[in-house]
């Protein structure tokens, strides 16, 4: 889909703006457009601090130069330095003797009037590091921005993280995906290799929704259990096909929370599994001679076109094929579906383009300071890949239909 043209800002002249810059260049000597930077600055300075004097005005009900019998009076002004879209800067912040003035236009203990904020959580979801962060604000903006600023106004995401993961689901998902990226976080000085679990379920819409990214060390059936009650907890009351790799645990953790659910291992890393014990001259013919398996028409031919595999290569290769035997029954739903369905579930594909942006994280960070700094970064990369997800998979009516033919009463009319 192409990307939608964000808005040109077409400059409308008035008599008014005519005056205004006029007035401009003859109170600055501007010969660059940096100079105009120079002149804004100020000219924001000012504007800030007239504001603030009429907010007084309103606050103490007179004026400067008038007279009043308020017990509050003006007491003088208080220098603060804040950072705005033209660097840093400072402004007179006006004072009253009883310390009861609620300056309205940059507030008390407000630092940034240039809406940093979200600017800094933009970079970091692009994965840039805080280093970098804080020499792009330096750069851009002429003020330091230290990386503990930076982490505190990252932190401030970490409460919708937890409104995100813990958010209602839908009922029902046809289809729910689980790949693993891994990542390394330092915690106490030692340096650990931590899984991110992200689960991703296409909906009775058909359209790609990320449920949950979980972070963990250790797969197993206890652990997987627990994630999956997680989202039982959550409104899913229903999973017609989970489809992940060898994940520890995972066979028994499905047949306990959902056991109606069909649990369908990545064909495409079984293949890849099967292919580390193949040297590289026989590759070619070996990936030829298991898409004889995988895209067989029926189980039968499939089981048929298994044995002449294995007996072909076990002689050179017997450790190859022993995990296509060990694990059929979870290899074994695609062959139930149309090449439609089969598209879907035969691999984690789906999952795939928003694992290559996660896998930018890795480039740019080679160790995480902390967990906390993993999900962050997890988190906001994972919204601005699902910005773009905007209309339904492709065949979505098909496959629909055909599910709901082949688990009849289980979705949703």
């Amino acid at each position: 889909m192409a990307r939608e043209k964000k808005p040109v800002h077409k400059v409308v002249m008035t008599d008014g703006k005519r005056n205004i810059i006029h007035q401009l260049l003859q109170e600055y000597d501007i010969q660059t457009a940096e100079d105009i930077q120079d002149a804004l600055k100020d000219l924001l300075g000012g504007t800030i601090k007239e504001m603030m004097e009429t907010e007084m005005d309103e606050h103490l009900g007179y004026g400067r130069s008038e007279r009043s019998d308020n017990e509050d009076s003006r007491n003088g002004y208080k220098r603060k330095r804040v950072n705005s879209s033209y660097g840093s800067m400072e402004i007179s912040v006006p004072q009253d003797r009883k310390s009861t003035f609620e300056p309205q236009v940059v507030k008390k203990r407000q630092k940034d009037i240039s809406g940093i904020d979200q600017k800094i959580i933009s970079m970091y979801a692009k994965g840039m590091t805080t280093r970098q962060i804080s020499d792009t604000l330096e750069d851009i903006y002429g003020f330091e921005a230290s990386e503990g600023f930076i982490s505190d106004v990252t932190d401030k995401i970490l409460p919708q993280i937890e409104d995100w993961q813990n958010r209602p689901l839908s009922e029902v998902y046809p289809v729910l995906y689980i790949d693993a990226i891994h990542y390394s976080v330092r915690d106490e000085g030692v340096i650990r290799k931590l899984a991110a679990y992200v689960i991703l379920g296409l909906n009775a819409d058909g359209y790609k929704e990320v449920l949950t990214i979980e972070v963990g060390e250790n797969e197993s059936s206890k652990y997987w259990l627990s994630v999956l009650n997680g989202l039982k907890n959550r409104g899913v009351k229903d999973i017609l096909i989970l489809c992940a790799d060898g994940l520890s645990g995972m066979k028994e953790a499905i047949a306990a929370a959902f056991p109606k659910t069909e649990y369908q291992r990545c064909i495409v890393h079984q293949v890849r599994n099967t292919m580390k014990y193949v040297s590289d001259k026989d590759r070619k013919p070996f990936c030829a001679d298991l898409k004889t398996i995988y895209q067989a028409p029926t189980e039968e031919k499939a089981l048929d076109a298994l044995e002449r595999v294995t007996e072909k290569w076990s002689g050179k290769y017997p450790n190859s094929m022993r995990s296509w035997k060990q694990n059929w029954d979870a290899i074994c739903p695609i062959f139930k579906f149309s090449a439609a369905v089969r598209k879907i579930i035969y691999t984690t594909n789906a999952i795939e383009s928003l694992n290559a942006t996660y896998r930018k994280l890795n480039r740019q960070r080679s160790v995480f300071p902390s967990d906390n700094a993993l999900l962050k970064a997890l988190y906001l990369s994972t919204f601005e890949a699902t910005k773009k997800w905007t209309m339904p998979i492709r065949n979505w009516g098909q496959v629909y239909g055909e599910l709901s033919i082949m688990y009849e009463g289980r979705l949703p009319e």
